[in-house]
């Protein structure tokens, strides 16, 4: 019986429904026949054309069967949005199964190259071993012909059969003839030879594999010679190698650094000296228990435990090894050249320096200078009559220029005390003799002023003994001229005496070096910016020289000498104008020339940082009882603050100097802010938030400061002379001394009776012995000479009427405020406070 049991097999047909029978069997042989119908579901594509038909046409479907309130509009619409979502729909799905088509075939290579590989490998396995087997049986033969040749020579009868029975067993082994024993050695020499090649593919590469499978012998000989490696070395080099044949990541060889480590670094930055993952070095810390990230700061001693887990070196820097690219350097003598002297003119104000100075120069200084003085720092070069070169530093003589006399004397090689012949000795003049001492440099005594009438050199020279200043008139070493700025007397006898000196101390200096020198002034520029004035001491200054000062660093744009010319380099002893700061230097900076602008920059931030902490910890010193104390000490001081621009840091630091010695226990003057430059907006919203007043000296409010200031009622004073500004300060300030009070006795009354009267209560009955006694005076009672109560008059009577006074010898009746305790005998005491206004 067939196995459809002659009824139809089941299949698909095209069109309308189709049954078909289906065979199910079961266990224990039992089968079943089901009868199964299918039908195929109908599915209507739209024509090409049909959208855009309905789209131009006047209906679109049925209306009919479309949803209440669609109109054509909405419904043709909604069928564009439906197509749309179908055109995205198949765009997606052939892009997804163009991908999925490109990952199966980047699958399929992978799985290809694996293959290849593997397979590779295992020919090269199979022709190595091969190999090995093939050379165990050669020497196995040629042991046991070894052995054969031995026998032979003990038993030479049965050599021939010996001797044919090898030649008969490769025939033998063929099978039993057919194949022709002489080519058979043939095809195993190629077979042989084809196992060599496969075998021998390996050997040119020097991977370091071994070479076929580990034997006996090769162990026992250790063929391999040497240390041998171990299982997880060799597998740790295949799979470097098979993620090299990959394409992967092949991990490099650990390279060794030094790094330099400060007393504190940040986690990230020690990361990045040691060229390692901050995740890395982040963990490691973690593990030692330190819970930090990359942007916290460790200290030296942790950086180094995790610089030696890393397997790296470390060298211990300091934050202030960045300025040993400055230090200072020995010239050797050969190098030194002469060098023009630095003298600086000091003495007390208005006794003609600058006069002087504009004598032997033939200039017009003192006329550019307000009110006749000089307020900062001026540097010129003259030449004598010798061809010699001078160069001068003139100081202020005011008492708030203290701190620019004593840089001026720090930076000078010989001191020119002028001393008026009319006025004598004074007490600048005392100040800029202690400077000369303590900056250790010669004195030369110029007594000016001898044209006047009132002039006395011999007093001049008298006083200055007492400050052990002994002329040479005086059987003394110090050089004093009698000049006269006013009719040029005695001025070549001065030069003559600057060259002596000058001669005598052989002063010489490197001009083949980087520059080095000294910040006379410094000021903010408008239009050329911070500008400072330099003394070059040694070396050699150019144009393009990159260079530190202080806090600031730059490059030189520009060098401008005291005739205002531009000028291309300065060497020692020549003063000039340096542009090109980032910022305006402290007067009495050093400057220094580096190598790259990276450096200066580095020494800049270096010295700005250490200056905060300085700061800082000068703040941070203080103790909380301390604070509390000051508090306490400063409840009853008024402050006066003010807010002060100069044109140069010189004088502004002179102002702040002068303001700092103004006030008393109770009232100071407070400098919230001094800087260098014009008054700007932001210095008028401070003034108005501090409620203080903007003094500017030799300097303007800009514009927008000017309209902020109308606008917020915050005063601006302008100043062109110190004497001004300090004397208007100190009448502001002594404005805010409490007033000071005192008492002017105006009588004296005795208490004769006292009487209880309704309604006003005890009244005394007095009689004026002295003075007079007013009601809008005040009262002291008096017992036993013994003062028990301080107030004033509730009434003053004579008879029954209310009078102001009343004279000595009349008698009166008297009421205290808020007092009843009066007795007769006790005396009155009548006073009046008058208010006296204070100055500092």
């Amino acid at each position: 019986m067939s196995d459809n049991d002659g009824k139809k097999t089941l299949g698909v047909r095209g069109g309308g429904p189709r049954a078909g029978n289906v065979k199910q069997s079961f266990s224990h042989g039992r089968t079943k026949n089901v009868v199964v119908e299918t039908k195929r579901k109908r599915v209507v594509v739209p024509k090409p054309g049909a959208s855009g038909k309905s789209a131009s046409g006047g209906s679109i479907g049925d209306p009919s069967k479309r949803p209440a309130g669609i109109t054509d509009a909405e419904m043709e619409r909604r069928l564009k949005a439906v197509q749309a979502a179908q055109a995205r729909a198949s765009e997606e799905a052939a892009a997804r199964a163009a991908e999925e088509k490109a990952r199966e075939e980047e699958r399929e290579r992978r799985r290809e190259e694996a293959e290849q590989k593997a397979r590779e490998e295992k020919e090269r396995e199979e022709a190595l071993k091969a190999k090995a087997e093939e050379e165990e049986r050669q020497k196995r033969e040629a042991e046991e012909a070894a052995k054969r040749a031995a026998a032979q020579a003990a038993a030479p009868a049965p050599q021939e059969d010996n001797a044919r029975a090898p030649k008969q067993a490769p025939r033998g082994g063929a099978g039993g003839g057919g194949g022709g024993a002489a080519d058979r050695p043939g095809r195993n020499d190629n077979r042989n030879n084809d196992r060599d090649d496969r075998g021998g593919r390996g050997k040119g590469r020097d991977d370091g594999r071994r070479s076929g499978k580990l034997t006996l012998n090769q162990a026992l000989t250790g063929g391999e010679g040497g240390r041998q490696k171990s299982m997880a070395a060799m597998k740790r080099k295949q799979e470097r190698a098979r993620q090299k044949a990959m394409g992967g990541p092949v991990q490099r060889e650990k390279v060794v650094r030094d790094v330099q480590v400060p007393e504190a670094i940040m986690v990230g930055e020690l990361a990045n000296r040691m060229a390692e993952r901050v995740g890395d070095v982040v963990k490691a810390l973690m593990q030692m228990g330190m819970m930090v990230t990359q942007n916290q700061t460790i200290d030296a001693d942790t950086a180094e435990l995790i610089i030696e887990e890393f397997g790296h070196n470390m060298i211990r820097v300091s934050d202030s090894d960045v300025e040993d690219v400055i230090k200072e350097v020995e010239d050797k003598e050969e190098d030194l050249k002469p060098r023009a002297p630095v003298i600086t003119i000091m003495g007390h104000v208005d006794h003609g320096k600058t006069s002087l100075l504009d004598a032997i120069r033939n200039a017009k200084v003192v006329a550019g200078e307000a009110g006749g003085i000089t307020q900062h720092i001026g540097a010129y070069q003259v030449v004598t009559d010798g061809g010699q070169t001078l160069t001068f530093l003139d100081t202020p003589g005011h008492a708030a220029f203290t701190s620019m006399r004593a840089r001026g004397a720090q930076v000078t090689d010989i001191v020119v005390l002028v001393v008026a012949a009319d006025d004598s000795v004074m007490p600048q003049t005392i100040e800029a003799i202690n400077h000369a001492k303590a900056a250790g440099v010669p004195m030369i005594v110029a007594i000016n002023k001898v044209d006047k009438p009132a002039a006395d050199a011999n007093k001049v020279r008298t006083e200055l003994l007492q400050h052990e200043v002994i002329v040479e008139q005086m059987s003394g070493e110090v050089q004093d001229v009698e000049v006269s700025a006013h009719t040029g007397q005695g001025l070549d006898e001065l030069l003559d005496a600057i060259a002596l000196q000058a001669e005598i101390l052989e002063l010489k200096a490197n001009p083949d070096r980087a520059a080095q020198g000294a910040v006379i002034e410094a000021q903010l520029d408008v239009g050329r910016g911070p500008v400072a004035t330099v003394l070059v001491q040694s070396g050699t200054l150019r144009q393009g020289d990159v260079f530190v000062v202080g806090e600031q660093y730059g490059k030189v744009r520009a060098l401008v000498n005291d005739k205002g010319e531009r000028v291309k380099e300065a060497g020692p002893s020549v003063p000039v104008e340096v542009l090109g700061l980032n910022g305006t230097p402290e007067a009495g900076d050093v400057l220094n020339v580096t190598e790259t602008e990276a450096q200066a920059r580095e020494i800049a931030e270096y010295r700005e940082k250490a200056a905060k902490d300085k700061r800082a910890a000068a703040g941070a010193a203080t103790t909380l009882e301390q604070l509390m104390q000051k508090a306490k000490e400063d409840e009853n001081v008024t402050e006066m603050p003010i807010l002060v621009k100069a044109d140069v840091q010189g004088s502004a630091e002179a102002i702040v100097q002068a303001m700092e010695k103004i006030g008393n226990d109770e009232v100071r003057v407070r400098v919230l802010h001094a800087g260098v430059g014009a008054i700007t907006e932001s210095d008028v919203g401070l003034a108005e938030a501090s409620g203080s007043p903007v003094f500017g000296f030799n300097v303007r409010a800009n514009a927008p400061a000017r309209n902020a200031a109308n606008q917020k009622g915050v005063e601006i004073r302008y100043y062109s002379v110190i004497y001004d500004l300090v004397d208007d300060v100190k009448a502001a300030a002594s404005g805010l001394l409490s007033a000071e009070i005192r008492e002017k006795f105006i009588g004296y009354a005795n208490i004769k009776e006292v009487f209880k009267v309704t309604g006003v209560g005890r009244v005394a009955g007095c009689l004026v012995t002295e003075g007079v006694a007013r009601r809008s005076a005040g009262v002291r009672l008096l017992r036993d000479d013994v003062v028990i109560h301080e107030g004033t008059l509730k009434t003053l009577k004579r008879f029954k009427d209310e009078v102001a006074e009343v004279i000595s010898g009349q008698e009166c009746g008297m009421a205290f405020e808020n007092y009843d305790d009066i007795r007769p005998g006790d005396v009155i005491e009548i006073f009046e406070r008058e208010e006296i206004e204070r100055t500092l």
